[in-house]
C-alpha cells in the first residue's frame, strides 16, 4: 500500500466537483456504482459523495477492482505517455481479458523492456501487473454482493447481457448467471497491506491471497480444478467472519483465526498446512525445522514446495517459516509483505508479554 498521506475526504470531493486541476495527480477517485475510476478533473458527471472512495495512485484502484475511465484515461501520464503506449492502453482496456505475450507486444512496434520499465516508473507495477489487474478487476470487482449480473453489466457498462457473459467466461471460465448455488464463491476483502481475493465453499475458506501476487491466476485455476467448479463472485457465511477476524489480527488483537478452513490438497500437503497451523504466533520455523516437527527430516524442499502452494495466506501462516540463518525467503505476497507481518507478531507478542509481567508484578 502507498505510505503517501491524501487530503481529507471532503477537500478531494470538493476538488472533484470543481474539477480543480492542482489536485491532478494527487489522487484517484473510484465510483463504487460504475466501477470506474477517475481523475479529480475528470469531466464526466459527477458521482454523489457516498459513492465514492479515493486512492493515492492509479495501482492501488486498479488493485481494488476498479477499471480505468475512457474519458480522463487516469492510467496515462498526461504529455508523457508515448503514443504506441497510448494505442496497447486503448486496446486492452476495451478487453480486459486479452493476455499479451512479449512477442506480441513486439509485434505492435513496442519494446516490451522499455513497457516494462514505464509501468514500474509511472504506476509501479510491470505491464503484465497491470493486465492482470484488469483482469481480475474485471472478473471479481464488478458484481456487488446482492446485485443481480444483469444489473452488474448494464451499471458497468457493457450494452448487452450476451457481452457481458462472455467477457466473464473468458477471464473466469463460467457464465455469471450460472443456475444454483456455486459451491465456491469469492470476495475482495480490504486489509493493510492491500486487497486481498478470498474464497469460501460451504465447509470454510479455500482461498486468500493478496491480488497482486504474481500466481494468483494459477492459483484460482487449480482451485477450480480441484473443486471441479469455476469461481464465481458472491457471498458467504464464511466472508463475514474471515474479514472480521482479519481486522482483528492486523491490529494486533487476534492471534489464532477460528475461520473455519476447507484445505484441500494431497495428503502430504494438508500435514504441511497443518503443521504451519501450529508454529506460535510471534515465532518463527526454519524449513528444516518444519521438516523436522513433521517427521520429514529429508523432505525439506518437499516441505517447501507445500508451503508455496498454500492457497490461504495470513491464516494458515506460511511468512512464519524462514531461512536456515533467520533470512526472509519465497513468500507468495512479496518479502515486504512477510517482513511486515512478522513484525506486526512480533510487536504484539512482545507487547502482550510486558503487559502480563506487569500484571503479574
Amino acid at each position: 500500500m502507498s505510505e503517501r498521506l491524501l487530503p481529507d475526504g471532503e477537500t478531494m470531493y470538493r476538488a472533484l466537483v470543481e474539477r480543480d486541476p492542482a489536485f491532478d495527480g494527487l489522487f484517484f477517485t473510484g465510483v463504487t456504482t460504475t466501477g470506474i475510476f477517475c481523475r479529480p478533473t475528470c469531466t464526466a458527471k459527477k458521482p454523489r459523495r457516498e459513492n465514492v472512495v479515493f486512492f493515492p495512485t492509479a495501482r492501488e484502484a486498479l488493485l481494488a477492482g476498479y477499471r480505468p475511465c475512457l474519458l480522463c484515461r487516469p492510467v496515462e501520464t498526461p504529455a508523457a505517455t508515448p503514443e504506441p503506449v497510448r494505442r496497447l492502453l486503448d486496446e486492452v482496456e476495451a478487453d480486459p481479458g486479452l493476455r499479451l505475450t512479449d512477442s506480441e507486444v513486439r509485434a505492435r512496434g513496442i519494446d516490451p523492456t522499455a513497457l516494462r520499465r514505464w509501468f514500474k516508473k509511472n504506476h509501479g507495477m510491470t505491464f503484465q501487473g497491470y493486465l492482470r489487474a484488469l483482469r481480475i478487476g474485471a472478473a471479481f470487482g464488478r458484481i456487488r454482493h446482492g446485485e443481480t449480473a444483469t444489473a452488474a453489466a448494464f451499471d458497468h457498462g457493457w450494452e448487452s447481457m450476451s457481452g457481458f457473459g462472455e467477457a466473464f467466461r473468458k477471464i473466469v471460465g463460467s457464465s455469471p448467471t450460472r443456475a444454483g448455488s456455486p459451491p465456491v464463491t469469492v470476495t475482495r476483502i480490504e486489509t493493510p497491506l492491500g486487497p486481498m481475493l478470498a474464497g469460501s465453499s460451504d465447509a470454510g475458506v479455500c482461498l486468500l491471497e493478496f491480488v497482486d501476487r504474481r500466481m494468483l491466476e494459477t492459483q484460482v485455476e487449480r482451485l477450480a480444478g480441484i473443486f471441479k467448479t469455476p469461481l464465481v463472485p458472491g457471498s458467504s457465511p464464511h466472508f463475514e467472519s474471515l474479514a472480521d477476524e482479519l481486522r482483528r489480527y492486523f491490529a494486533g488483537e487476534l492471534r489464532r483465526f477460528s475461520v473455519p478452513l476447507d484445505m484441500r490438497g494431497t495428503e502430504f500437503q494438508k500435514k504441511v498446512w497443518a503443521g504451519l497451523l501450529a508454529i506460535p504466533y510471534g515465532a518463527t520455523r526454519s524449513y528444516a525445522e518444519q521438516a523436522r516437527s513433521l517427521g520429514v527430516a529429508e523432505a525439506i524442499r518437499a516441505v517447501a514446495r507445500a508451503n508455496g502452494d498454500n492457497r490461504i495466506a495470513v491464516v494458515i501462516p506460511c511468512h512464519r517459516v524462514v531461512g536456515a540463518d533467520g533470512s526472509l525467503t519465497g513468500y507468495g505476497g512479496g518479502l515486504w509483505r512477510k517482513r511486515w507481518l512478522l513484525d506486526l507478531e512480533r510487536q504484539s507478542a512482545g507487547s502482550a508479554g510486558g503487559a502480563a509481567l506487569s500484571a503479574a508484578g
